[in-house]
Order: C-alpha cells, then structure tokens, then sequence
C-alpha cells in the first residue's frame, strides 16, 4: 500500500506547468478533488484547476514527509508544500504544511487535502494577516 502513495508522492512533486497532461496517469476520469478552498468534480476540472494554480505562481514545490496507508485502497501523505505568488508575502517563499487523504484502485479517485488556508493565504495579505496573526497571538 505504501509503494502506491510512494509512487503518487514522487510522480505529483515532478509536476509542473509543462507536464499537466501527467495527471492522466495519476487520477482517475470521475476523481473528486477537495480541499479548504476548493471542490473539484471530473478530470478536465482537474487539469483546469492545476492550470490555472500553475499560471498564478513563480515556483511550486510539494517536498513528502508521510506515507501512512490506512486500508487497502486507502492512505495519508503528509508534505510541506513551499510557494511564491506575486500578490503574497511580497512575492517571499511561503511554507505551509499539510496531508492528503487519497483513496485509489489503480488510480487515485478521491483526493482531499488538508492544510491551514489562512496561513497559505488569509495571513499574507497586508491588512488582514495583521489581524489574523495579533488574533492568533491574543488567543494562544
């Protein structure tokens, strides 16, 4: 079960812009993509979606930390996941951790990631990531 999420793992971190048509070996045509910002129905949404994430950022690195099968057909991956985008962080590396819950028979069906969307996102704009992190502060 493991060698499954091993060989995901290592062919999705070799995706990039130029590669997209990858995703074919690695999801199936009715894959259901979910994540906190995000719900993706069928293949052609998924091409459409990696598309445009691709469009949008000066570098993209997923680097795999956790390879944790659960049942046949069925696992986590835990990864740190490091970007730039023009419009965040002035353009700065951000660095957000995160797992994906995969559930796949010769490929990948259901994909579902977790990860804390207001650091990879809401915590890098100017005005409300100041609030965000003080609110963090005050409350922790």
């Amino acid at each position: 079960m493991s060698d499954f999420l091993r060989r995901f793992a290592h062919a999705f971190a070799t995706l990039d812009k130029h590669n997209l048509d990858r995703l074919d070996s690695l999801y199936s045509a009715d894959i259901i993509f979910v994540d906190p910002l995000h719900e993706i129905h069928g293949l052609p949404a998924m091409r459409h979606y990696f598309a445009e994430l691709y469009s949008n950022v000066s570098q993209l690195r997923f680097d795999f930390h956790g390879f944790d099968p659960v049942a046949d057909g069925e696992g986590y991956l835990r990864w740190k996941m490091s970007f730039c985008h023009p419009r965040l962080a002035n353009g700065k590396v951000i660095q957000v951790e995160g797992c994906s819950h995969l559930m796949w028979h010769d490929k990948v069906y259901r994909h579902r990631d977790y990860f804390d969307a207001g650091a990879m996102l809401y915590e890098q704009l100017p005005v409300i990531g100041r609030m965000i992190r003080w609110l963090k502060r005050r409350v922790g």
